[in-house]
């Protein structure tokens, strides 16, 4: 209603140029009311719609799923770069353009500003890795970062999450492109090795500020304010319950993009009660989620093994493996096609630079590309540096989703390689199929809730029973149905006494 029905910057005439003054409501920026939610290129795509189609709803829907449907061929596209051309490349581009997560994003006409944030995203991180693989060797290589940044700052003016791909972007350049660790860093630095990597991620970091700057300005300097209900850990007086919640929010998070069975269209109030104390059993959660992430950040970041793998079958130091296959110690992956060494290639006269766009990263690679591209997005919602609106907003997960399809394929990936026994290797490819599936069959379900608000408030009943009911009873109350409209209103206060608005409306 806010966004579209009731925003006058959609108007024909509302002078366009407003749109870059107001908020994502039409609220001015600089007005203490103001969400600070400043996403103009999403507003000037309603207000496009609103020009061609009025408030017909099949257009703005129409648009969200091309949206989705370009984000999917883009993530398949960046995908090739880590898996090469073949099935893994595949099975990332189904599994997030399957995900029931995305549907509140697609289905949900204000979703679009994640989707056309992430369309950006993919964009300036395709151009910075078009730059990597040009750095040395072509004088466009600087066009190619330069399209990046631009395209970093278009995502932001989506959603302000997107202004982290150049973080991303840096995480690829060092630990994907140049595969370093992190005490190899720092020897680079101090021999100064690797300058025009360096260079590189000094001009990401100068931009990323630049947008940081203008953006906190053109906002008045001011974050925004919440009420109580749509963020109560931010509320409490307790440091230990926000602490402990806000640690536990991010697990609860993961939990949906690993198993999305329960999905809200609206997780305030009390959806997620707040954990009072140490040793509320939940912790045990948080506890194993930081551990399993530490623990799979250092083993990828320290990456040394003598075991590697090499198209698909395991090799011992880099010798040749037991059906002929000859790997370089140093490539994990390669593509297909490519079945002799490093020293061959020299020998025929390819470049340096031509040779390493043969090789694909290794699963330690991945796995920290993964890892970043799962958190860093993520990193904004977390309440650590401003509080935000929400307790959990499904829509906020449409980009760090892309980290976790990811992290998922290289996990099947790395079990299909150490599964020696055919049974073994069907297995976990039909059980990735099935998981696939799954997440469709979950999308097609989660997307007849989103018909209408009828079905969508009663589809939120388990998670937030009081918002569910109360929106619930204003849906009814339209209807003229006032009988059911007030047992709505008195569910709602039954799960919360003290909502003024349901007591005015009963």
């Amino acid at each position: 209603s806010r966004a579209i029905k009731t925003n006058q910057d959609l108007l024909p005439e509302t002078p366009w140029i407003h749109i870059f003054y107001n908020d994502f409501w039409g609220t001015l920026l600089t007005h203490s009311g103001s969400h600070k939610s400043y996403r103009p290129l999403c507003t000037l795509s309603f207000r496009i719609n609103h020009a061609v189609g009025g408030m017909d709803p099949w257009g703005y829907h129409l648009v969200n799923v091309l949206l989705h449907a370009a984000v999917t061929g883009l993530f398949t596209n960046f995908s090739r770069v880590l898996f090469g051309d073949g099935y893994w490349t595949l099975i990332a581009g189904l599994l997030f353009a399957s995900h029931p997560i995305h549907t509140e994003a697609v289905a949900g006409i204000v979703g679009r500003a994640d989707i056309g944030a992430c369309l950006f995203f993919l964009l300036s991180l395709m151009c910075y890795v078009k730059h990597c693989s040009t750095r040395g060797s072509s004088p466009s290589t600087w066009g190619w970062i330069l399209a990046a940044g631009l395209c970093a700052g278009c995502s932001m003016l989506w959603k302000e999450q997107g202004v982290t791909v150049l973080a991303i972007s840096a995480v690829y350049d060092i630990f994907v492109f140049h595969r370093l660790k992190m005490h190899q860093i720092i020897s680079a630095l101090y021999k100064r090795k690797n300058l025009t990597l360096f260079f590189s991620i000094g001009l990401l970091t100068s931009w990323g500020t630049a947008l940081l700057g203008v953006r906190l300005y053109w906002m008045g300097n001011k974050p925004p304010s919440f009420s109580n209900s749509d963020n109560p850990a931010a509320d409490s007086d307790s440091f230990l319950t926000r602490t402990l919640t806000f640690f536990y929010l991010p697990t609860k998070n993961l939990w949906l993009l690993l198993c999305p069975d329960t999905l809200s269209f609206d997780w305030s109030m009390d959806a997620v009660p707040l954990l009072k104390a140490v040793n509320d059993w939940r912790n045990l959660h948080t506890v194993a989620f930081y551990a399993g992430l530490l623990l799979l950040a250092y083993f990828s970041l320290k990456g040394s093994s003598s075991e590697r793998e090499c198209n698909g079958k395991t090799v011992m130091n880099g010798k040749q493996n037991a059906n002929g296959h000859s790997c370089h110690p140093e490539m994990e992956y390669k593509t297909l096609e490519v079945k002799s060494s490093f020293a061959s290639k020299e020998e025929n006269g390819l470049k340096k630079h031509e040779i390493q766009k043969l090789q694909l990263p290794s699963t330690e690679n991945i796995v920290i590309l993964s890892l970043s591209l799962l958190i860093v997005p993520f990193v904004p919602a977390t309440n650590l540096f401003f509080y935000v609106g929400f307790v959990i907003a499904e829509r906020v997960l449409y980009v760090p989703s892309m980290g976790f399809c990811l992290l998922v394929t290289v996990g099947v990936r790395a079990l299909y390689v150490k599964a020696q026994k055919r049974f073994l290797k069907n297995l976990v490819f039909c059980s990735t199929a099935a998981l696939i599936v799954f997440y469709g069959l979950k999308t097609v379900v989660r997307n007849g809730d989103w018909q209408n608000e009828e079905m969508l408030y009663r589809s939120g009943i388990k998670v937030n029973p009081a918002k569910a009911w109360g929106n619930l009873g204003n849906v009814l109350k339209s209807q003229s149905k006032i009988s059911e409209a007030e047992s709505a209103y008195r569910n709602a206060l039954y799960y919360r006494s003290n909502m003024a608005d349901m007591l005015y409306n009963l």
